[in-house]
């Protein structure tokens, strides 16, 4: 155990105005000094799905930013990016030099949307949605025909499953081990298990075992994933605002916004976060 002092941790929930809902994160404002064990040690003590560690830049907008689960470096994170945008109360724009590459987020009081890096898509080869559906407890049945498997890319990797019926949604019971092996094979993070509600709101679920968590209610990176998913395929021919629901069936809603556009390869991810109070 390292017995370096502990940075002060802040905790927020992402994607929601209310700190029983959302995804939390944790945020580490200054983590000068910390190397990535320590990191590493500070995400799986909190446990949350992501915390996020800030290396403040030069400027007053420039900040480096890295993201740990409580398992695993991830090049980036959507819900603790919203989370620490808004921790540092600096309403405008700011700039997070991340793993995947530059990210820029307009802030304003208690809400963020980020801009991702420029997303990509490609089709699932048949082999590996056959082990998705052997580790979800799926038939090639309970899948939407209109939406094809893809590995699709937002700053991070995502598997995408669409399914025909909310019930399926609803009821996901998964083998954590063998989902978390087909997602590392991949260089993936999450499953963006999803079900189409109206034309422009979809529901979603996403596993992230590989990070140790059973179930993300809010995932940020996997939305932006899904913009550029829907790019791809065909489904954006027009600038769309997407929303989509998630951790309804965790019970800790959350609403994700996204911006596709067919003339621009990056997506945009709107959402609130607010503090967490102290239980203790």
């Amino acid at each position: 155990m390292n017995d370096a002092p502990r940075p002060e941790v802040l905790r927020f929930s992402a994607f929601t105005t209310d700190p029983a809902g959302g995804n939390p994160a944790g945020v580490v404002l200054d983590a000068t000094g910390l190397d990535d064990a320590r990191m590493l040690e500070i995400a799986a003590d909190l446990g949350y799905s992501e915390t996020a560690f800030v290396l403040p830049r030069a400027g007053e907008r420039d900040f480096d930013v890295r993201y740990f689960s409580p398992l695993v470096e991830v090049p980036f994170c959507g819900h603790a990016t919203v989370a620490t945008a808004v921790a540092l109360e600096r309403p405008g724009t700011l700039r997070f030099h991340t793993k995947a590459g530059l990210v820029e987020i307009a802030t304003a009081p208690g809400t963020a949307t980020l801009t991702s890096v420029p997303t990509s898509s490609t089709p699932t080869p048949e082999a590996d949605v056959v082990e998705a559906l052997r580790a979800l407890r799926w038939s090639a049945d309970d899948l939407d025909p209109r939406y094809p498997a893809h590995w699709a890319f937002g700053g991070a990797r995502h598997l995408v499953l669409a399914v025909r019926d909310r019930e399926r949604l609803a009821s996901l019971d998964y083998e954590f081990d063998a989902l978390g092996d087909l997602l590392r094979a991949n260089d993936a993070l999450t499953a963006q298990l999803v079900h189409q509600r109206s034309e422009d709101v979809f529901d979603a679920r996403d596993p992230f075992p590989v990070g140790g968590v059973v179930e993300d209610p809010a995932t940020g990176a996997a939305a932006a994933a899904f913009g550029g998913y829907l790019r791809t395929i065909g489904a954006v021919t027009r600038p769309r605002t997407i929303t989509i629901h998630q951790g309804d069936d965790m019970g800790r809603p959350s609403v994700l916004e996204i911006e596709v556009s067919p003339h621009d390869p990056r997506v945009t991810v709107t959402g609130g976060a607010v503090p967490i109070p102290d239980q203790g």
